[in-house]
């Protein structure tokens, strides 16, 4: 029987290269739509889950940019997301129409790329079936995420949502449970954001990613093993 810290460790790579792949897919015709609109790819672009629905706190932006300049001199200039007196950030009108755009343009490009790999073998889960599953994962993660994470969750999903959207948008929001696992890891062993992109492979390393499987695994205590199993093969049999 594999352990939650194993699994969670086991799945990560299969979630980000599901997630990624399908943003990069879309990449193109999302850089072409923004363009039209006097726009570059911001933040927005990559925290549409969560601030389509809802204002993001300054410490959840704040993490969720840390291994970046941090800075949102771009999106304020362009009009696509404001800060209020409280450091809260919040989508523009035209922040509104690109941030719905790439959840959109995300989610297409995702049905198309899985329906021209090879089919789903027999008894492997459908996209609908990840979904929900990945839905599960993110209500019960909420008791043990972070500040990005729960500025991404729930995650917004219109009323007319594909399968692909939600499986994506899901995915989008579940990153960030191990991404604040993995800053809550760093930060408790005394690191900064510039230590722990450069610390090398070694025990302190392993020390801290052990931490990190530790923090993350309470949110996949929801599935039973059965449906640990079904996600992770499911999720691994779709292109990326």
């Amino acid at each position: 029987m594999e352990t939650t810290m194993s699994y969670a460790r086991r799945i990560r790579p299969v979630i980000d290269r599901v997630y990624v792949g399908a943003r990069w897919a879309a990449r193109v015709r999302m850089e072409a739509f923004y363009a039209e609109r006097g726009a570059d790819l911001g933040a927005e672009n990559s925290f549409y889950s969560g601030v389509l629905a809802r204002p993001m706190p300054a410490d959840a932006l704040a993490d969720g940019l840390v291994y970046t300049s941090g800075s949102m001199d771009a999106e304020l200039a362009q009009g696509v997301l404001k800060v209020d007196a409280e450091g809260t950030w919040h989508l523009t009108e035209l922040g509104r129409e690109l941030a719905l755009y790439a959840q959109r343009a995300t989610a297409e490009a995702a049905e198309e790329l899985w329906s021209a790999g090879p089919p789903m073998l027999p008894g492997l889960a459908s996209v609908p079936r990840l979904a929900e599953l990945v839905g599960r994962v993110l209500a019960h993660g909420l008791a043990t995420g972070g500040p990005a994470f729960r500025a991404m969750t729930p995650p917004y999903e219109p009323d007319d949502a594909s399968p692909a959207l939600l499986l994506t948008t899901r995915l989008g929001s579940l990153r960030h449970h191990r991404a604040d696992a993995h800053r809550a890891a760093w930060r408790a062993a005394g690191l900064t954001a510039e230590q722990i992109k450069a610390l090398p492979d070694g025990p302190e390393r392993a020390a801290i990613e052990a931490d990190t499987d530790r923090r993350d695994a309470p949110a996949y205590a929801v599935l039973t093993e059965d449906e640990r199993w079904e996600l992770l093969a499911g999720l691994g049999a779709l292109p990326g």
